[in-house]
């Protein structure tokens, strides 16, 4: 089971500031997570940030490796500054390929996705939501992950224009509508085109808290920190963050 977390905030900070300096940082995730879900030890099977830049360009890092391993990205990661990034650590479902184009988060330019969970039943069970799918974007997807197949049919809503929230609550409610029991934590981390940043995650079957600071909002898989203002996101639920200096907003998917 994956762990991932992402941050909007009102000026930039460091993604070491998040992904490897915080005492239970995604890093540390990586190798000692608290909470698995019966859904492995570690992982280890490759990690990845996308973030947003100054000048507004979308950029990403991702490697199959353990994230602890990759030294000139633990370098990286206290050099590179945004104010919104996605951050992701993978532990790879049987029979799933352990490749770059596997790992998260999927960017395409300013639209940053992530996926912490399972499809239950993949294939068969997204075979009728994937054929709402072009050829093109089925023969071109980064890998053969139910991961990468959510990631399509989100941004062929976002493509149509559909609001980023409506969005990946539509794809959520009708993934586990066709696959029962699939934990479906998504993170969506778009830029329109002033800039500004639209944050949303979804916390269903696995675990999600937020945590508003002087610098910003931090949505993550597990806390960073002891920090008592950490929140728990109550299951089947969505998170959205419009704005960089914006509150939460915690809605039920239903």
């Amino acid at each position: 089971m994956c762990r991932h977390l992402a941050h909007v905030g009102p000026r930039p900070v460091t993604l070491a500031s998040r992904v490897t300096e915080p005492p239970h940082s995604l890093l540390v995730q990586a190798y000692a997570p608290a909470d698995m879900r019966g859904g492995g030890t570690v992982n280890a099977d490759g990690f990845g940030v996308g973030w947003l830049a100054e000048d507004g360009a979308g950029h990403s890092y991702r490697q199959p490796v353990p994230m602890w391993t990759d030294a000139s990205f633990l370098d990286l990661a206290t050099a590179v500054r945004s104010t919104a990034f996605v951050a992701a650590v993978r532990s790879a479902t049987v029979g799933m390929p352990v490749s770059v184009g596997a790992c998260a988060p999927f960017r395409d330019g300013t639209r940053i996705f992530s996926h912490n969970g399972v499809v239950r039943g993949w294939p068969a069970s997204l075979a009728d939501l994937a054929a709402e799918l072009d050829t093109e974007t089925l023969m071109t997807l980064d890998a053969p992950t139910d991961s990468a197949v959510l990631w399509a049919l989100v941004r062929r809503h976002l493509d149509a224009g559909k609001d980023p929230a409506d969005a990946v609550v539509d794809v959520v409610t009708r993934a586990l509508a066709a696959a029962p029991g699939s934990r479906l934590n998504l993170l969506l981390l778009i830029a329109d085109e002033r800039g500004e940043p639209t944050l949303v995650a979804t916390a269903v079957d696995h675990a999600l808290s937020y945590l508003v600071g002087d610098d910003g909002v931090t949505v993550a898989s597990e806390p960073l920190d002891d920090d008592p203002g950490w929140t728990s996101v109550p299951d089947l639920s969505a998170v959205v963050v419009r704005g960089h200096d914006a509150t939460p907003e915690v809605t039920p998917l239903t």
